[in-house]
């Protein structure tokens, strides 16, 4: 999954690709670079930032999905207003991905008419304040549970699981501690429903590496390949290239089979 972010300030690329032309330009790339899906989001996520309104979300991503869907590749947009995933919808995105679990009102609604892929994911708190002192009970135990729990919620809203992928939301209300812990363990939640890892540039591999966020290509390569032999089915990345070197090296140097398409 290729990151297409059209937003002024998200944590890594924040104002590259706002542009409607450039946000175009940048998913052509991406699925050149071996891309099977684009995530498009028209609002940041990273910790501290703000809410933007519905309509100017609506305004940044629609273009864009309509700009791409001729390309051969599927769309997802990241978002968590049920709004914009109706809108999303309406102009051919295959896919809702919504870091807030589908539960904002109307959000189970919004989707379970459609034949879309989902994702849900983990979040404690929202961006806004997620990551102020963060704290579980078992990180990993509450995240399982909180997941299943969406996961019957989606059925009960009449959502074939099968549509469902889920995302234990590395860096949204987390500490490093917490991070490594679900890291480790991804094999346990790959035992509820697929798992979308997202770890690309993000902080806490900088904790790890000491390097800064324009400066963790090889961190994020190598977590993208741990997490797909942990049991990841989806890697959400920045660096679809480079992801993609790395996952056919290794498959022809070890045989393991990563998912890359021949």
């Amino acid at each position: 999954m290729g990151i297409v972010n059209v937003t002024p300030d998200s944590f890594s690329d924040g104002g590259h690709y706002f542009s409607t032309e450039r946000a175009i330009e940048h998913g052509l790339k991406l699925k050149a670079e071996g891309a099977d899906l684009l995530d498009i989001g028209g609002e940041s996520t990273r910790p501290g930032s703000a809410p933007v309104s519905v309509e100017a979300e609506i305004a940044r991503v629609i273009p864009v999905i309509e700009g791409l869907r001729g390309a051969d590749i599927a769309l997802s947009v990241d978002t968590m207003k049920p709004e914009v995933m109706r809108a999303a919808l309406a102009v051919g995105a295959d896919m809702i991905n919504d870091v807030q679990g589908l539960e904002a009102a109307g959000a189970l609604a919004a989707v379970a008419d459609s034949d879309c892929g989902l994702c849900v994911m983990h979040m404690r708190g929202m961006p806004v304040d997620m990551q102020k002192d963060p704290a579980y009970g078992e990180v990993v135990a509450d995240v399982t549970i909180y997941l299943q729990q969406r996961l019957a919620a989606a059925q009960t809203a009449g959502i074939d699981l099968q549509r469902i992928l889920i995302d234990p939301g590395f860096g949204f209300g987390k500490t490093l501690a917490h991070n490594l812990a679900l890291f480790k363990n991804l094999a346990q939640l790959a035992d509820i429903a697929p798992v979308l890892v997202g770890v690309s540039r993000k902080s806490f591999l900088g904790s790890l590496t000491g390097r800064s966020t324009q400066d963790r290509l090889l961190p994020s390569v190598i977590a993208a390949l741990l997490a797909i032999q942990g049991g990841a089915y989806v890697v959400r990345v920045h660096d679809v290239r480079e992801t993609v070197e790395a996952m056919r090296l290794c498959q022809e140097l070890t045989d393991h089979q990563l998912g890359v398409r021949q």
